[in-house]
C-alpha cells in the first residue's frame, strides 16, 4: 500500500473520466430524500385529507430508495476509478484515495456533525424549547452514526438524522481500496459477489429487524452491485456492446421497473425471501439505469440533457446533508407567520421554499467552504475528471 510520498504525473497526463449524466441522476436520488423529509405538517387535519395521505405515504416515502440509488451510483463510481487507476498505474494506492475522499468528505460531514451537537441546541433554546440529543458525538465523529441511531434511537437534531448514510459511504470507503489492492483482477467478480451475499444472508437471518435498512451489512449490498457494473463495463465488451446497441424500448425497462417498485416495495416485507432481496431488487434496476445513461448510443433521452438539473447534481452532496438545516427554517418561518395551516400552503409554499433553500446553502456552502478543500484533491489523484 502507498501514501502521498509516490510519485503522481502531472494533470496534463493523468486520465481523464467524465459521466455526464452522473450528476443528473444524482440530484434525483437526492429529490426522493427531499420529499420524504419536507412533508412534514404540525397539524393532522392536514395529515388525515386524503391527497396528503396518498401523497406522503404512496409516492413521498422513497427517502430509502433515494439513499440506496447514492450507493449504487457510488459503489459505480469508485469503483471504476480505483480499476481505472490499477490497470493505469498497476496497483492500488491505498493512502491517496483515503486523502481524496478526506478532503471530499469530511469538511461538510463535520461541519453538520458541529451544527447538530453545538448549534442546533443553542438555536432551540432560543425557540423555547428543550434540546434532547441523544446522539453519542463519539461515534457520530468517527462515522459511525447508523450504529449510533441503532443504539440511541434517530438524534434529536434533524441534520445529525441524515448523517447515517454519509457514515456507511466512509466505511465503504474505508474497505473497499484494501479489498481491491488484495485482490486481483481476475477475481473481482467474486470480491462482488460475496459482499452481496454476505448482505443478503444477513438480510435474511434479521428478518423483520427496524435497523435492516442503516446496518452496514445490511445495505453494502448497494455499493458492491455498483462496483460489478463498472467491473463489466470496463471488462465484459459483450456486456457493453448489449448496453450501447440496445434498442431504446428495452432500455426502458429498469426505468419502467424502478417506478414499479416505488409503488409495491413495502409488499414485500411481510416476506422473508423477498425482505433478503429488498436491496438487491432496486439495485439491479439503478445499476442498469446507470450503465444505459452513460454508455447507451440509442437512449431515448440522457439526463445531462436537462441541463438545470445537471448542474444542480454538483452540489447534491450538500444538498443531501444541508436540506434538513433549510426544512427546519422554512417550516419554523411558516410556523411563526402561521402560513402552515392549509394543505395549499404545504405545496405550495413549503415545499418550494425549502427546497430553494436547500439549493441556495448548498452553493454557498460548495463555492466558500468545500471548494477550497476540493482544489487540493486532483493532486492527490492518478485519474482524473475529464
Amino acid at each position: 500500500m502507498s501514501t502521498a510520498a509516490d510519485t503522481i504525473p502531472p494533470a496534463e497526463s493523468k486520465p481523464k473520466i467524465f459521466f455526464p449524466n452522473l450528476d443528473g441522476l444524482r440530484f434525483f436520488s437526492f429529490f426522493l430524500v427531499f420529499l420524504s423529509h419536507v412533508f412534514f405538517v404540525d397539524y393532522k387535519s392536514i395529515s388525515q385529507e386524503g391527497w396528503y395521505r396518498v401523497m406522503r405515504y404512496c409516492f413521498f416515502t422513497q427517502g430509502g430508495l433515494g439513499v440506496s440509488f447514492f450507493f449504487v451510483l457510488s459503489g459505480f463510481l469508485i469503483s471504476y476509478l480505483l480499476m481505472v487507476e490499477k490497470d493505469y498505474t498497476g496497483r492500488i494506492h491505498v493512502g491517496l484515495f483515503y486523502v481524496r475522499r478526506a478532503l471530499r468528505i469530511w469538511p461538510l460531514y463535520y461541519f453538520c456533525v458541529f451544527f447538530g451537537f453545538v448549534i442546533f441546541p443553542i438555536l432551540k433554546r432560543k425557540f423555547g424549547q428543550v434540546p434532547d440529543e441523544t446522539a453519542d458525538p463519539i461515534l457520530c465523529s468517527l462515522f459511525l452514526n447508523n450504529f449510533n441511531t441503532i443504539k440511541h434511537g434517530p438524534p434529536d437534531a434533524s441534520v445529525l438524522s441524515v448523517l447515517w448514510s454519509v457514515a456507511i459511504e466512509e466505511q465503504f470507503y474505508l474497505v473497499w481500496p484494501v479489498l481491491f489492492f488484495f485482490t486481483s483482477k481476475k477475481n473481482y467478480v467474486y470480491l462482488f459477489s460475496s459482499v452481496i451475499a454476505i448482505s443478503i444472508i444477513y438480510r435474511a437471518f434479521n428478518f423483520g429487524s427496524q435497523d435492516l435498512d442503516i446496518h452496514t451489512l445490511g445495505v453494502i449490498s448497494d455499493m458492491a452491485m455498483g462496483g460489478l457494473g463498472a467491473y463489466l463495463a470496463l471488462n465484459s465488451k459483450k456486456m457493453l456492446s448489449s448496453i450501447k446497441n440496445c434498442n431504446p424500448w428495452i432500455s426502458l425497462i429498469p426505468y419502467i421497473c424502478t417506478c414499479i417498485y416505488v409503488l409495491t416495495y413495502r409488499y414485500g416485507e411481510e416476506y422473508r425471501v423477498l425482505e433478503a432481496l429488498n436491496r438487491i431488487i432496486p439495485s439491479i434496476f439503478f445499476i442498469w439505469i446507470i450503465l444505459e445513461q452513460n454508455f447507451s448510443e440509442r437512449s431515448f433521452f440522457k439526463i445531462s440533457q436537462l441541463k438545470i438539473i445537471s448542474t444542480l447534481g454538483k452540489y447534491t452532496y450538500g444538498l443531501y446533508c444541508l436540506h434538513m438545516i433549510a426544512i427546519l427554517i422554512t417550516i419554523s418561518v411558516l410556523r411563526k407567520f402561521g402560513l402552515n395551516k392549509h394543505s395549499w400552503e404545504i405545496i405550495l409554499i413549503q415545499m418550494p421554499l425549502a427546497m430553494a433553500l436547500s439549493i441556495a446553502i448548498s452553493i454557498f456552502s460548495y463555492k466558500y467552504y468545500e471548494s477550497w478543500f476540493l482544489k487540493f484533491k486532483d493532486k492527490f489523484a492518478f485519474v482524473v475528471k475529464g
